[in-house]
C-alpha cells in the first residue's frame, strides 16, 4: 500500500502495556474533566506513619503487647507509571492500517474515560484518586470527556501494520489496602490491586506490528 488512505476501525486488539516515547504521537489538553476529591496534608501524614508499621498476619496480634496507634483502614500506592495510555474503548477511536503506506485517523464518536480499579477486593476509587493527587502531586482526574475530531496522519514503515488508539495519557499505580492490627502495633493487608487514572492530557498512541 503506497497511497494515503483512511484506516479501518479496529474494535479488538490490545497494545503492549509499556509505552515508548515514539508511540506518543499526539498530546493535547482537554477542558472537560471531573477533578475528584483531595486529601489534606494532615491525613497524608497520619497514613504515612501507619504505613511505616510492620506488616503482620492474624497471629501477629497474639500476646500482651499493646500500642497507642489509632485503628484505621487505609491505602498505600506504589509503582507509579506516568504517560500511561488509558484507551477510549468505544467504537470510533481505534484503527489499523497497512502494510506500509500512510494512515489517517479521526475520533468519530464522543465518550468518557473514567478511573479503572482492579484487585483482590473492591477498592474506593475516590480515595485512591485523592491519595494520588495529594501524596504524589499527580494531575489525575476522576473522569475525562473525549470529543469528536482529533484527526491525525501517520506514516507506516514498509511491511508493517500501523495501529492507532485514542485515549488519555494518564497514570497507573499499584495499591494495597491495610488496617491497623488488633493490638495497634502493626498493619494487616486486606487486599491489593492496580488502578489506572486519567489526566486532562489526551491523544493518539501509535504502534506497529508485523501482522
Amino acid at each position: 500500500m503506497t497511497a494515503t488512505s483512511y484506516a479501518v476501525e479496529e474494535p479488538v486488539g490490545v497494545p503492549p502495556e509499556e509505552v515508548t516515547p515514539d508511540q506518543i504521537v499526539t498530546q493535547e489538553t482537554s477542558s472537560t474533566a471531573i477533578e475528584g476529591p483531595e486529601m489534606s496534608a494532615q491525613e497524608v501524614a497520619a497514613e504515612r506513619e501507619l504505613n511505616a508499621l510492620p506488616e503482620v498476619a492474624d497471629e501477629g496480634d497474639v500476646g500482651t503487647q499493646r500500642c497507642d496507634n489509632p485503628y484505621k483502614k487505609w491505602y498505600a500506592l506504589s509503582g507509579r507509571k506516568k504517560s500511561y495510555h488509558i484507551p477510549s474503548w468505544w467504537n470510533g477511536t481505534s484503527y489499523k492500517d497497512g502494510p506500509g503506506g500512510t494512515m489517517t485517523v479521526e475520533v468519530t464518536k464522543s465518550g468518557k474515560i473514567s478511573l479503572e480499579v482492579s484487585g483482590t477486593i473492591s477498592a474506593e476509587a475516590g480515595v485512591l484518586l485523592a491519595k494520588a493527587k495529594t501524596e504524589f502531586g499527580a494531575k489525575v482526574v476522576g473522569e475525562l470527556g473525549i470529543g469528536t475530531g482529533h484527526k491525525y496522519t501517520q506514516r507506516i514503515r514498509s511491511g508493517r501494520y500501523g495501529h492507532m488508539r485514542y485515549g488519555s495519557w494518564g497514570e497507573k499505580y499499584n495499591w494495597v489496602k491495610y488496617e491497623t492490627s488488633a493490638n495497634r502495633c502493626g498493619k494487616k493487608k486486606l487486599g491489593s490491586g492496580s488502578v489506572k487514572m486519567p489526566t486532562k492530557e489526551e491523544g493518539w498512541r501509535y504502534w506497529e506490528t508485523r501482522t
